[in-house]
């Protein structure tokens, strides 16, 4: 697994050791951040369930100002700094050791322009909603923030599941793999 571009590109990240974690692929990634450019620069990001911290660190490495990285696994935890450094953008990355319900609850690092969604596939629709609906009302989202959502393309479609608040933009599939471009929808908030 690498940084696939900016200033950190090619370095090679390690991704924590087990099954709890799944990396998002380097071709997802690059797509990805590829379709979402013009949104990366300036931003402050969350990577959210961040396993890796390869999604936030390539944000980092496109020009991002700031990545909040949530998660709640010590060793990816650790993976992650880890990460950071190789890529050398710790200075502009907190990691947040935690479980994410509480993180949506009481964000920090915010508000968010974007939001780096990666959940593991047996979280649920349901539940994911519930944390992008906490993180709103905590005053984590910008009124212009994209959320992108990666889900497993066999699973249920969340679609149904998510906030008012957020408009689907667009999803694209990659293998086994859908990313579910979210907007926050003004004419939806309450």
């Amino acid at each position: 697994m690498r940084v696939i571009a900016g200033t950190a590109r090619g370095r090679r990240l390690v991704a924590p050791p087990g099954r709890d974690t799944r990396p998002t692929s380097d071709r997802v990634r690059e797509a990805l951040f590829s379709s979402i450019a013009p949104a990366v620069p300036g931003a402050a990001v969350c990577d959210l369930f961040a396993g890796s911290g390869a999604l936030g660190i390539e944000a980092l490495s496109r020009g991002a100002a700031w990545a909040t990285f949530v998660e709640r696994d010590a060793v990816a935890v650790r993976a992650i700094r880890q990460n950071l450094r190789r890529a050398g953008v710790d200075d502009a990355g907190q990691v947040v050791p935690g479980e994410a319900a509480d993180f949506c609850r009481h964000p920090v690092g915010g508000p968010f322009d974007l939001l780096l969604c990666d959940p593991p596939y047996a979280v649920d629709s349901t539940a994911i909603g519930a944390l992008l609906e906490a993180l709103r009302q905590a005053g984590g989202l910008t009124t212009e923030a994209l959320v992108v959502v990666e889900r497993d393309r066999r699973g249920p479609d969340p679609a149904g599941e998510l906030p008012r608040f957020l408009a689907e933009d667009r999803r694209r599939s990659y293998g086994d793999t859908v990313l579910i471009y979210l907007r926050v929808d003004e004419a939806m908030t309450p």
